[in-house]
């Protein structure tokens, strides 16, 4: 595939795209997906379990905090730009929404009851309920998804959308009642990196895939890295978790909106950094793009393990040597977790077809990856 962005259907409301159905194939050409989204999604997932596997060994190094605040300023963000690019064309017709309640909601569902049950299992909670109103772990991306996507249309007619959304997302630093249903906090936070994927164009991507920009991205990324060293013993790394008011920090109230500015301008320049390395042509972890979700959804199973089976307590764990196999672990059980068969076995948990829940009068858009 060339490096040029597709013009078929967007892998939109389903972020990920279109695989086709087994049935009606022929009836239907088939849809070729973007290689260079399926890298993205895929080197993207790659850093989210990386950085899972790096966070029991941040006290005591601070080298691993850096790298780990870098990757945080800028691994989710990635997913939701992208995310909110595909979902551009969510218009609220029943087939759209028959995708977003199969592909995001009953996901949600799912995984945040299996997340609760796990983490009983393991003693880290015990007694902890099963509550659709607190997503537990990995489940607030799903949550906030699904919020995202039911008001894209909203924002196609609002006159300054992507101002809009960072003025909401700074005045919920401003205030610690807003609570944690829904984990709303975190959703209204991030929301401003949705409305600018939405905001997006092909022609935007293109221009971070110039050789220029690939040139320019390792200075930067250096940059980068050298700030996040300094500002270890500095800075609260939470504020790229988007996850807390200002109160909640522990910082002055005037401290939210301005870290909200600032961590949004760093984020965009580190992903625009990000996606100009992401190759555009076909490679061998191309196809795993496809399988991004049940990678997400199911390697934060094993990080959970990890530390309840003691994988950490080993002394050599916490030097440069337990960081670089956790690193390697980590990279090699999530692209597994993406390969075709683990994503056909978990179909009914992350894709499911759920035909029977819905009449025939209006046919949803074509299966695959609903959320990035």
């Amino acid at each position: 595939m060339s490096d040029t962005v597709t013009t078929a259907r967007p892998v939109a409301e389903e972020t990920g795209a279109s695989r086709g159905t087994e049935q009606g194939a022929a009836a239907r050409p088939v849809r070729q997906r973007d290689a260079f989204f399926d890298n993205a999604k895929y080197l993207a997932i790659v850093l989210v379990a990386v950085g899972h596997a790096w966070e029991p060994l941040r006290p005591g190094s601070r080298a691993v905090t850096a790298l780990y605040m870098v990757v945080y300023a800028f691994h989710m963000p990635a997913f939701i730009i992208v995310s909110g690019y595909f979902s551009r064309t969510f218009d609220g017709s029943p087939g759209r929404l028959k995708r977003l309640v199969t592909g995001v909601a009953v996901p949600y569902v799912v995984f945040e009851t299996a997340y609760t049950l796990f983490t009983r299992w393991t003693s880290q909670d015990p007694d902890r309920p099963v509550s659709l109103l607190d997503p537990l772990y990995l489940t607030w991306f799903l949550a906030a998804l699904f919020v995202w996507r039911l008001t894209t249309p909203l924002w196609r007619h609002v006159r300054w959308p992507l101002p809009t959304a960072l003025v909401i997302a700074m005045l919920a630093t401003l205030s610690p009642s807003i609570g944690h249903d829904l984990d709303l906090q975190r959703t209204l936070q991030f929301l401003p990196y949705f409305v600018f994927g939405l905001l997006l164009r092909p022609e935007h991507f293109r221009l971070v895939r110039r050789r220029t920009a690939r040139i320019l991205a390792v200075p930067v990324g250096v940059c980068a890295l050298g700030v996040a060293y300094w500002a270890v013993p500095r800075m609260n790394y939470a504020w790229f978790f988007h996850a807390d008011s200002a109160r909640e920090l522990a910082a002055p109230f005037w401290y939210g909106p301005v870290m909200t500015l600032a961590a949004f301008g760093c984020s965009a320049v580190l992903v625009a950094c990000f996606l100009a390395w992401v190759p555009g042509r076909r490679t061998w972890f191309t196809a795993l793009g496809a399988g991004t979700l049940s990678g997400y959804l199911l390697h934060g199973f094993v990080a959970q393990a990890a530390k309840y089976w003691g994988w950490y307590e080993p002394a050599w764990v916490h030097g440069p040597v337990g960081a670089l196999a956790a690193t390697l672990v980590a990279a090699v059980v999530v692209t597994a977790l993406c390969t075709p068969s683990v994503r056909r076995a978990f179909r009914w948990a992350t894709e499911p077809r759920m035909a029977w829940a819905f009449g025939t009068g209006n046919s949803a858009p074509p299966r695959g990856d609903a959320r990035t």
